[in-house]
């Protein structure tokens, strides 16, 4: 059972098959998949899986909190299982749209202290880093 699902009996959340799979699918994602590639994944194991089940699907897990969505400006929203002991940020590639995930505790501190500074605990926040890659100019010669 992964962690998707486990959430869903903790919250009451009726788990379907369908549920089951898409929540199976989210769970083994290594990338940040958009609602299509989780469809073309999804109904591969369950061919009665709609495009628009998939849709209900993740909003109804991120409403109850299991998974993240992730907009990164390229019109399309990518998800994530929702994981509270793992804290991490996402520096997105806009030349590629590659999403590198990062661990920083120092940045974690940062701010919480701004909060706390302002009279307020930090109960969750998001943080996406838009870069591109440093390259040489082409004029550089060195």
């Amino acid at each position: 059972m992964n962690n998707i699902e486990k959430a869903c009996i903790e919250k009451n959340l009726k788990l379907t098959s369908q549920r089951k799979v898409i929540a199976e699918v989210l769970s083994l994602s290594t990338d940040h998949p958009d609602v299509e590639e989780l469809y073309i994944r999804a109904n591969a194991i369950d061919s009665k899986i709609s495009l628009a089940t998939v849709y209900r699907t993740l909003n109804l897990f991120e409403q109850y909190g299991l998974i993240k969505k992730l907009e990164i400006g390229d019109g399309k929203a990518r998800y994530e299982e929702f994981n509270k002991s793992n804290e991490h940020y996402h520096l997105i590639n806009i030349h590629t749209g590659d999403i590198i995930e990062f661990e920083s505790l120092k940045l974690q501190r940062i701010k919480e202290k701004i909060a706390q500074d302002l009279g307020y605990k930090l109960i969750n926040s998001r943080l996406e880093l838009y870069a591109v890659p440093i390259e040489p100019e082409p004029n550089d010669k060195s």
